[in-house]
């Protein structure tokens, strides 16, 4: 029974945290703290994320559609816009790539200082915060815009930061239309959430028996799947409400707060 509470709990976190810009993984990290959960074996981590990841697809399935179909189009115009688009989702992911794969095993050892995850998360929240105070704008998402949130996803790679508030903010700051912008945010997220998800899977096969003890069973896993994959979808249009209404920003102070509480209460 524990198990499957403590699955359930990560998988909303995961569902919740991954699209809202209030950091997936700097709350799955104060979560386990603070509940006494075991970190998620490397079986849940993976299928928690192809739960998020197929949750994007589902809610954008149209404009992937129209990307796709579009890369082989026999009009020239929709062909070359299609391939504009895919060229400015792969040169976002290029500053995340580097980043990890650069200072990999640095980053890692953040994940078990709860106090400096709560640090970035008041970052996060002063971002969000900050927000407020830039102009909305109807721009289209240019290559410039595109690797400067591509910057903003690769710092989100520290725990307590936001991958969809620092790329939000920077579509925000260079006044690019809040649809275009949401749309740009999570389909550029999705190559390296499919990449991540392939690395654990890839660590799963290497990993000795020894190493896989106390994984969940595959029901309880594919449960906590199914879960972050609804929930995910619900934080999409959350999201999105929230950039359309012009409540984006108050994100801002709650991610301060429990980055600040974080700081004060946790070891």
């Amino acid at each position: 029974m524990k198990e499957f509470f403590d699955v359930t709990i990560l998988a909303v976190l995961q569902g919740v945290a991954e699209f809202l810009p209030i950091s997936s993984s700097g709350h799955l990290v104060i979560g386990q703290q603070l509940l006494g959960m075991n970190p998620p074996g490397m079986r849940l981590e993976v299928f928690l994320h192809v739960g998020t990841l197929a949750s994007i697809f589902v809610f954008y399935c149209r404009p992937i559609a129209s990307i796709f179909l579009g890369l082989f189009a026999s009009d020239a115009a929709r062909r070359r816009e299609a391939w504009n688009y895919a060229a400015k989702i792969i040169l976002s992911a290029l500053p995340a790539v580097a980043i990890y794969f650069s200072f990999k095993e640095s980053i890692d050892n953040l994940f078990e200082n709860a106090r400096m995850v709560g640090a970035l998360l008041m970052f996060t929240g002063a971002v969000l915060a900050g927000t407020r105070f830039l102009p909305h704008g109807q721009r289209p998402v240019g290559y410039l815009r595109a690797f400067l949130m591509g910057c903003g996803q690769a710092v989100a790679i520290l725990p307590g930061v936001s991958r969809s508030g620092m790329t939000l903010a920077s579509a925000r700051a260079g006044r690019v239309a809040p649809e275009a912008a949401a749309e740009f945010s999570f389909l550029m997220s999705a190559p390296l959430i499919a990449g991540d998800a392939l690395l654990h899977i890839w660590k799963a096969i290497k990993a000795t028996p020894e190493e896989l003890v106390g994984e969940p069973s595959w029901g309880v896993v594919a449960w906590g799947a199914v879960l972050a994959a609804v929930v995910g979808y619900f934080s999409l249009a959350l999201l999105l409400r929230a950039l359309r209404g012009r409540g984006f920003w108050l994100f801002g102070p709650y991610c301060f707060t429990a980055g600040l509480l974080v700081v004060c209460f946790c070891k």
